[in-house]
């Protein structure tokens, strides 16, 4: 599969597209930009953890595959060369080879029931505008699961099939750089608005059993996700809730405290860091999965960018 990397002397900056205009951000929220923009993204990176997480993950021996949380962002990091992305190509080229992945993307979001996705070839969707056309240019043609899908019904009736939906961005942008041949069927699981996050939780324990069936489970959104509290300005540092928030839902997580995430509504500026939720509900798919008491957590790409989005991302793994 062809594509290609944009790339800058500064790996701390990304270039939204823009036509001095008006432009879609991710959800359907409209900017205003005077000029073309170019967007400090990150400052202060924290990768510290990344070489223990490769070399746990090439030395484990363990049946059961990783389960992982992905802080997506902006779309940008599928076609840019900057750190995200480079975290995301030394974690895929670390991990084992699932027979499937299943992601639970913020992108997908359904009303009234979760649906799984059993496509055999999921198309590849552009949910996003204002961007390059290098970005609306990118395809990522991986085989869907269906048999998998099929599996999902068996673990969780009342998830509804659906042919409908493919691969949004909050798939394929972060899987382009993972697994860049696209050599691995990849289904979805969506996100059911109307369930409580203790009942996206439950059901999330009911597809534990998939890691040691060889599909790799995966949630895609952001532990702070605020788009209307962006800063476009460089340099502009991130707001202390934000970094607040972060922090707490990071601990509570490296103590085990899966309770805290599940109850977030209950943390302080929660609804600063998610006035809507459907970007953390996907960490709670992978809390649910997650056997706190045999497997560790490991962090990367601890970093918020445009002040308000975090892209905190965690491998679960023995």
């Amino acid at each position: 599969m062809q594509r290609s990397l944009m790339s800058g002397a500064d790996y701390n900056t990304t270039r939204l597209g823009c036509t001095n205009c008006v432009f879609d951000i991710f959800l359907g929220i409209r900017l205003e930009c005077s000029k073309h923009i170019s967007i400090l993204l990150l400052s202060h990176i924290m990768n510290t953890q990344l070489p223990q997480i490769l070399s746990g993950l090439q030395s484990s021996s363990s049946t059961k595959l990783p389960a992982l949380f992905i802080g997506h962002g902006s779309p940008m990091h599928a076609i840019e060369d900057t750190e995200i992305s480079r975290a995301w190509r030394a974690i895929g080229a670390a991990l084992p080879r699932p027979k499937a992945i299943l992601c639970v993307s913020a992108h997908w979001m359904t009303q009234g029931a979760t649906h799984v996705l059993t496509n055999a070839q999921p198309r590849t969707i552009h949910d996003f505008g204002g961007f390059p056309r290098l970005l609306f240019e990118q395809q990522y043609p991986a085989q869907g699961a269906p048999e998998f899908a099929q599996r999902v019904r068996e673990l969780a009736p009342e998830v509804w099939v659906d042919d409908t939906w493919g691969l949004d961005h909050g798939a394929w942008a972060f899987l382009l750089h993972m697994y860049p041949e696209a050599d691995v069927p990849v289904f979805q699981l969506s996100v059911d608005v109307r369930k409580s996050p203790a009942e996206h939780f439950a059901l999330a324990q009911k597809l534990a059993v998939l890691r040691s069936e060889g599909v790799m489970i995966i949630g895609s959104g952001n532990v702070v996700h605020n788009l209307p509290a962006v800063r476009w300005q460089d340099n502009a540092p991130a707001y202390d809730w934000a970094v607040a928030f972060d922090a707490t839902v990071a601990d509570a997580i490296a103590r085990a405290d899966v309770s805290t995430v599940v109850n977030f509504s209950q943390i302080a500026d929660a609804n600063l860091a998610h006035p809507t939720t459907e970007h953390l509900i996907p960490l709670l798919y992978v809390l649910g999965v997650w056997d706190s008491a045999r497997e560790q957590v490991g962090f990367f790409n601890e970093v918020l960018e445009l002040s308000s989005m975090s892209m905190r991302s965690m491998v679960f793994y023995s």
